[in-house]
């Protein structure tokens, strides 16, 4: 038996029974769905007892004029409004039990190699998930409101609802938080082999044409400006997913061809 290959009760839980498998996956997704419950929950006893709105409204103050606030146009639309947020905040909250359990019932299946790669990154997943929304707050919503406004004139009196404006900032936080999972998700596949970078490289403008099609689908609107947005980084991370491709590839080649000399009891050749 080699190192990458479970002991017996490992091996022997990964082959249970369909119907185990089944028993075993509706309870780790009833756990999910209690997770994002009370989360959902929290969140909405956080937006209805704090002001979480004024901290969202940070990006587009500055370009209110002083003392206008966000304007609403029917009496469902605070309740709406509040409702939104609470599912983003449930969502966000719940979302590393959401891997656990996912990772739980993944486990038998993996071997003792795979687990090793499997809990560092659903940490880092998580991790890069806040960093994308971050920036997504931070940086692209101050970005995309100082380029869209001014387009404005004086003969324009703009009318900001707060519909619009939660709508627009949810679907950037969510969005970018998305896209900065793809560098950890293309680094899993590669990994696993199930990418390699001739692969990558052979399907490059496919890519590029999927990747235009689907910014301008997931970005809120019709804006050309958030089309691209998340097109480059989306774009960048393939690239560099090349890059990653290259160097595991090369490492696997180089540890092959140690492996290769010590068992022919030969040194491996070094590189040309």
């Amino acid at each position: 038996m080699t190192d990458d290959q479970p002991a017996g009760p490992e091996r022997s839980r990964g082959e249970m029974p369909f119907l185990d498998h089944l028993e075993e996956l509706r309870w780790r997704l009833v756990k999910s769905l209690i997770a994002i419950g009370v989360g959902v929950g929290g969140g909405y006893a956080l937006v209805t007892h704090y002001d979480v709105i004024a901290f969202l409204k940070r990006p587009i103050n500055a370009y209110l004029p002083p003392g206008q606030k966000l304007l609403f146009t029917s009496p469902m639309e605070p309740f709406v409004i509040a409702l939104k947020l609470s599912l983003a905040i449930g969502a966000v909250v719940a979302l590393p039990v959401v891997l656990y359990q996912v990772w739980g019932f993944l486990r038998p299946a993996l071997y003792q190699k795979e687990r090793r790669v499997v809990v560092p990154a659903l940490v880092a997943g998580v991790g890069l998930f806040v960093v994308g929304s971050a920036v997504g707050f931070y940086l692209v919503l101050p970005l995309t409101f100082k380029v869209l406004l001014g387009f404005s004139t004086e003969s324009m009196q703009q009318m900001i609802t707060a519909d619009a404006y939660f709508s627009l900032t949810l679907a950037v936080v969510l969005i970018f938080g998305a896209v900065f999972e793809m560098p950890l998700l293309m680094f899993l596949l590669i990994y696993m082999r199930i990418l390699s970078a001739a692969f990558l490289r052979r399907h490059h403008r496919t890519f590029f044409l999927v990747n235009a099609v689907a910014s301008s689908i997931l970005t809120p609107g019709d804006l050309v400006i958030m089309t691209l947005i998340v097109m480059v980084p989306v774009q960048l991370f393939y690239e560099l997913a090349i890059v990653m491709a290259m160097i595991l590839e090369r490492r696997r080649a180089r540890a092959e061809r140690e492996q290769a000399g010590e068992a022919s009891g030969v040194p491996a050749a070094g590189p040309a």
